[in-house]
C-alpha cells in the first residue's frame, strides 16, 4: 500500500496525565520520518466542523511533555455513531460526516488515543475503511491487552499522597477515614493506592463487601490498640446483594457516573463501629496534574511506537505495554471487554496477607 504522508491524531474521552505526552511523540517521530500530523480538536468533533484542526510541528509541542491534559481538547459524550449532527453545513449523519472529513483534510491514518469508548468507536471507523491505530489511555487501567495504560501511574500516585495525607489527620482525631477513588468497574487504582497507602480496608468492585466483615475489622483494630483507621473504596465498589452507587444513571451518549460508595460506608461505619467517621471523594483530582516519569516514558514509548505501525501499515490495532515491550494488539480483541482485577492478582493475595480487609 502506498506510504502515509498526512496523519490525524486526536484524543477522546476523560483526560489523563500523559496525553501531552504521547501527542509530542507522535509529532517529532513522524516530523522525523517525513509525516504531516494533523491535531484534530475535542475528540472526534475535529473531524465534524471545518477549522477544528490544525497541524502541528515539533515546534507546537515543545515543552508539553510534563503538561496534564490535552492541547487538542477531549470529550467523552460525543459517539459519533449515535446520532445525527447539525453542522454549518447542514445536516450530516455523524460518522459519515467523520469519514468525509477524513478524505476531504487529506489523511492517510488516524492515530486515536482514547479509552475503552473511544478504541470502541475506532474500530467501528477501521471497519468503515479509515486506517486507523489506536493508542490506550485510562487512569482506571482497565484495557484489556495492555498490563499498564498511561495515567494510571499518575492517578495511584496522587492517590497514594492523600491517604498518607489523611493517615495523620484521622491518628490525631481517631477517627475513621474512607478515601473514595475513581476506577469505574475496576478496582485497580483502589487496590494499588491502598495497598501503597497502608489501608486498613480496601472495597474494590470484584469483590461484593460485607460491610459487617469490615466494621469488624475496624473493632478489631481499636481493641489491639489501632485508634484509627483508614478504608479505599473504589467508587464501583457495592455491598454484596446491592446495587452500585450512581450519580447519575446513562442517558443518551453518556455512560453512568458512579459515585457516592464512600458516603454510604462512612454512615454505616459510624454507626457499626460507635467512632467518628468521614468521607473523602478525591474526584477529579486523580485526572489533573503532572503525569509521573513512568506515565511519561510509556506515553512516549506509545506514541512513537503508534507512527511505526502507521508506517508499516498495521492498522487496525492498538499499542500495548506488554513488560518489556510495546507490542500491537489488534483492536476487534480489546473493545467491548472490561480488564478487571483477578481474585487471584498476586498483589490481592499480597495485601489479603497482610492482613488487609476486602469485606469477604
Amino acid at each position: 500500500m502506498p506510504s502515509v504522508t498526512k496523519v490525524g491524531v486526536l484524543t477522546g474521552g476523560g483526560d489523563a496525565p500523559g496525553l501531552n505526552a504521547v501527542i509530542r511523540a507522535v509529532v517529532k517521530t513522524a516530523s522525523n520520518s517525513g509525516i504531516e500530523v494533523v491535531g484534530l480538536e475535542d475528540s472526534f468533533d475535529g473531524l465534524i466542523e471545518p477549522g477544528r484542526s490544525r497541524v502541528l510541528t515539533p515546534r507546537d509541542v515543545t515543552g508539553i511533555l510534563r503538561l496534564g491534559g490535552t492541547i487538542l481538547g477531549t470529550t467523552n459524550g460525543g459517539n459519533p455513531f449515535a446520532y445525527p449532527v447539525t453542522t454549518s453545513e447542514g445536516v450530516h449523519d455523524y460518522s459519515a460526516r467523520c469519514v468525509d472529513m477524513f478524505h476531504k483534510l487529506g489523511l492517510g491514518a488516524l492515530i486515536v488515543i482514547g479509552g475503552d469508548g473511544t478504541l470502541a468507536i475506532a474500530h467501528q471507523f477501521c471497519n468503515r475503511g479509515i486506517p486507523v491505530v489506536g493508542v490506550p489511555k485510562t487512569i482506571d487501567n482497565d484495557i484489556v491487552g495492555t498490563t499498564n495504560c498511561f495515567g494510571f501511574d499518575s492517578a495511584v500516585d496522587f492517590a497514594t499522597m492523600a491517604i498518607d495525607r489523611l493517615h495523620t489527620t484521622a491518628e490525631a482525631h481517631h477517627r475513621i477515614m474512607i478515601v473514595e477513588v475513581m476506577g469505574r468497574h475496576a478496582g485497580w487504582i483502589a487496590l494499588y493506592a491502598g495497598v501503597a497507602g497502608g489501608a486498613d480496608a480496601i472495597l474494590i468492585p470484584e469483590i461484593p463487601f460485607d460491610i459487617e466483615l469490615v466494621a469488624e475489622g475496624l473493632r478489631a483494630r481499636d481493641r489491639w490498640g489501632a485508634k484509627f483507621s483508614i478504608v479505599v473504596a473504589a467508587e464501583g465498589a457495592y455491598p454484596k446483594g446491592g446495587t452500585h452507587s450512581l450519580l447519575e444513571a446513562a442517558h443518551g451518549a453518556y455512560v453512568e457516573r458512579l459515585g457516592g460508595i464512600g458516603a454510604r460506608v462512612c454512615e454505616t461505619l459510624a454507626g457499626a463501629t460507635g467512632k467518628e467517621t468521614r468521607s473523602v471523594v478525591l474526584g477529579h483530582l486523580q485526572r489533573g496534574g503532572a503525569p509521573t516519569s513512568f506515565d511519561r516514558v510509556l506515553a512516549t514509548r506509545f506514541g512513537g511506537k503508534a507512527v511505526e505501525l502507521v508506517r508499516r501499515g498495521e492498522f487496525g490495532t492498538m499499542v500495548a505495554f506488554d513488560p518489556p515491550d510495546i507490542v500491537a494488539r489488534r483492536l476487534e480483541d480489546v473493545v467491548g471487554k472490561t480488564k478487571t482485577v483477578p481474585l487471584d492478582h498476586d498483589l490481592l493475595l499480597t495485601a489479603k496477607a497482610l492482613g488487609v480487609c476486602f469485606g469477604d
